[in-house]
């Protein structure tokens, strides 16, 4: 299932108010919440080193936040480089 925008910037907007804005704006900057297949969450993040970063680092925080949003169990993130989108 493809996200809304309206899904997008909400997710987007509640990982801002947790981290802050300086460190949402140095890893989330570019960043899409794409697709939600079954219990896997599509990421688009501007670089291949800002994705590693989002999986490595900030995976739970996503998951946690894109399942209260959409209402539904995330239990993969995947965060791409937005070239393979």
């Amino acid at each position: 299932m493809e996200l809304s925008d309206i899904q997008d910037y909400a997710i987007q907007a509640r990982v801002a108010s947790v981290l802050g804005a300086v460190e949402f704006d140095r890893v989330f900057a570019g960043v899409r919440f794409a697709a939600l297949d079954g219990s896997l969450l599509y990421v688009y993040a501007k670089d291949e080193s800002t994705a590693a970063d989002m999986e490595d680092d900030f995976a739970l925080l996503i998951a946690d936040v894109a399942g209260r949003i959409l209402q539904q169990t995330i239990d993969v993130v995947v965060v791409l480089p937005k070239v393979l989108q």
